[in-house]
């Protein structure tokens, strides 16, 4: 497919691709794929970037090592929100976002809402939250749908995202059977790490994030401290106040530009289907606030 960093470049200007799912798909493997080899289709995406300061990979890395497959326990943590928390999506509607295509123009969401949960709809674009946050706790499930065309394999199975303050991504992805390259597979910060172990569930189960965020500090054009991000994916932790090195819509390495201090984040209408419940989030004050 074309390049995913074409897609996520355009974010922090608001300009959303249109989804992809059902109306592309890889292409199926080479007959003549040897047994244990790696069908090229499953690592078509984002180009390789720069290396990456601090470790031995480049940017989007095909040689990196996959993340260790971990079984997460049962049942999954499903938290509700607390008294503090905006809740943004209680399987009833989606009053709390707006949709955002390649046009640039604000609309309605046009996504599903059924049974409690809301599903990408092809050619409506990415849902974007009404308000802004910024240092946050988050929470959101998500699946990857059972009947995609097993051709479609990669990054282009399930691939959805949720971008905070539109540049900085955590991936989505059906990644229980689905092979990539590392720093995209699910739950990975997209381009810089993939996720310490994968506990990601099979396809028709959902899974869970609780995201805690610390936005970057800018004094005018001037960085003065980065963004740190700490995931629990399935209750397990993936990345530990792992320090972003800018935004993930840049190659061919991530950098940071000045924004601020609260922006909204949205989920990413990419090469799906994915579907979202029970997203909550919090917005983080300090010790005294």
């Amino acid at each position: 497919m074309s390049s995913r960093r074409n897609f996520i470049k355009l974010l922090s200007s608001i300009p959303f691709a249109e989804p992809l799912f059902g109306s592309a798909q890889a292409a199926a493997a080479p007959r003549d794929t040897a047994p244990g080899q790696m069908p090229p289709d499953q690592m078509a995406g984002s180009p390789v970037g720069d290396p990456l300061p601090g470790q031995p990979w480049k940017v989007h890395d095909r040689t990196r090592p996959q993340a260790r497959k971990v079984a997460p326990g049962m049942p999954l943590p499903t938290p509700g929100p607390a008294s503090d928390a905006v809740v943004l999506f209680d399987g009833k509607d989606l009053s709390q976002w707006e949709s955002i295509g390649r046009d640039r123009k604000v609309t309605e969401p046009k996504w599903k809402v059924e049974n409690g949960y809301m599903e990408m709809v092809r050619r409506s674009g990415s849902l974007i939250t009404k308000e802004a946050f910024g240092d946050c706790q988050l929470h959101l499930e998500w699946m990857t749908p059972t009947g995609t065309p097993p051709e479609r394999r990669g990054q282009m199975r399930g691939n959805s995202g949720v971008i905070l303050m539109r540049r900085y991504e955590i991936q989505v992805l059906s990644s229980y059977d689905n092979i990539t390259y590392a720093d995209g597979a699910a739950g990975g910060i997209y381009g810089l790490y993939p996720p310490m172990v994968n506990p990601c569930r099979p396809e028709g189960e959902w899974n869970a994030y609780d995201i805690v965020f610390r936005a970057p500090r800018f004094n005018g054009d001037e960085l003065t401290r980065p963004a740190y991000l700490t995931l629990f994916f399935n209750g397990l932790v993936v990345h530990d106040h792992v320090e972003l090195l800018g935004s993930t819509d840049t190659l061919p390495i991530a950098k940071y530009e000045p924004h601020p201090a609260e922006e909204p984040f949205l989920l990413q209408g990419h090469a799906g289907p994915v579907r979202y419940r029970n997203v909550w989030i919090r917005r983080l004050k300090g010790y005294d606030d």
